[in-house]
């Protein structure tokens, strides 16, 4: 199948947008016209972040939510919940609780617009196959986010697999993190390190030892036996939190899988992705039928705001140009 024999789509998570929406140089109107500019126009929405009062929703921020939506050529796609299951300091949330917030929160994406929600990775299977019926009846779906260091054959992941396959639910599946095909480590977080104090020796090591697919977890022993601080110890156990492997496991699962978290920690000039080889990522998609969204997440914001601006805007439209490449889209000048 060529690139462009696909129904692949694309759009943005507007968290991808977080720095400037924190300091509030954009709002989110600010954030959905962006995309609409980009060709980004499938909106993802952290309801929790982003809309006021949550988890209420006023008819006036819905009424103004769809117009923009008119205005800028965009679509609402998804949300993301977040399980708090610490939300009482004395218990964990009961099973029921957890129910009824999955619900409450499929309320919500139905009054945006929304057809899919991402189910935190956290999320219980049983609370999955117990919330589905709701659900399948709101027609929404619950996409369990398959995030580093998870993988498929995680037992968590495997336990959710069985859920999906012998409930058989239209209404459950799977969104893939890109965040686990990080095949070199994130240049960003390893230079944020040094800046940090962390030592350039133990530096290298931890980015050699991640890039040749060694040991990640041996290396909190190396960092204590060679003298190592809190930024190397910090970067080694963030070394433990990525995962590389192989973008062609998604095929068993495609049928699952409806939205893709298309993460991303930089942007070159070049247009490439330094960390993730989306050049490989995007065929396997396209050999699979995939027909949703790549929503772009943009996480390398936290790693560099200590030296300059961060440019959230210009990182998310340098992926999307990327996106355009691999998808054999034709602009105005290639037609």
């Amino acid at each position: 199948m060529s690139a462009s024999a696909h129904q692949i789509k694309r759009g943005v998570s507007l968290y991808s947008f977080q720095e400037e929406y924190f300091l509030r140089t954009m709002s989110v109107e600010d954030c959905l016209r962006v995309a609409g500019e980009i060709g980004a126009t499938g909106i993802e929405i952290i309801p929790e972040q982003m809309v006021p009062g949550f988890p209420a929703l006023t008819d006036e921020f819905v009424e103004q939510w769809f117009s923009w939506m008119e205005r800028y050529g965009t679509a609402p796609v998804a949300t993301d919940l977040f399980l708090d299951t610490k939300l009482h300091r004395d218990r964990w949330l009961s099973r029921e609780e957890q129910v009824a917030s999955v619900c409450r929160d499929v309320d919500i994406a139905v009054r945006l617009g929304a057809r899919i929600v991402r189910a935190i990775i956290n999320t219980p299977p049983e609370v999955m196959e117990e919330a589905a019926p709701y659900a399948e009846e709101q027609g929404v779906r619950l996409l369990l986010e398959v995030h580093a260091p998870f993988h498929y054959e995680h037992p968590w992941i495997l336990e959710h697999l069985e859920v999906m396959h012998r409930t058989g639910s239209p209404a459950l599946g799977l969104m893939p993190d890109m965040g686990t095909y990080v095949e070199r480590f994130p240049r960003v977080v390893s230079e944020r390190a040094l800046r940090d104090g962390a030592k350039p020796e133990l530096v290298d090591l931890i980015v050699k030892t991640y890039d040749d697919h060694g040991d990640t977890h041996a290396l909190m022993d190396v960092v204590n036996y060679r003298g190592g601080g809190p930024g190397d110890f910090g970067l080694a156990r963030q070394a433990t939190h990525y995962i590389w492997s192989e973008p062609k496991a998604m095929l068993e699962h495609m049928p699952l899988i409806g939205h893709i978290q298309a993460k991303f920690y930089e942007m070159t000039e070049d247009e490439v992705e330094y960390s993730i080889p989306y050049e490989r990522i995007v065929p396997v998609l396209v050999e699979g039928g995939f027909d949703g969204h790549l929503s772009s997440e943009y996480e390398g914001n936290r790693h560099i705001q200590d030296v300059h601006p961060v440019d959230s805007v210009e990182q998310v439209r340098r992926q999307h140009a990327m996106f355009a490449r691999l998808l054999g889209e034709t602009t105005g000048e290639d037609a």
